[in-house]
């Protein structure tokens, strides 16, 4: 996973940020952090940030 991703991801969550509770916000706005100093994520991070996009983020298909 480039920076790239890694930051596309992070602030697809950023919208739904007020949705998360307790251990989940922290590791949010730790990710946060990682991502405004340019840091890239371990692999176990990664694993757990495509975790809280796959539970997080709704994808809706587009009305035709």
């Amino acid at each position: 996973m480039t920076h790239a991703e890694q930051h596309r991801m992070i602030l697809e969550l950023k919208e739904f940020s007020h949705t998360m509770g307790g251990r989940d916000r922290d590791e949010f706005e730790m990710f946060l952090k990682r991502d405004r100093d340019d840091e890239d994520l371990d692999e176990i991070s990664r694993k757990r940030l495509v975790q809280m996009v796959e539970t997080y983020v709704r994808r809706r298909p587009r009305p035709r």
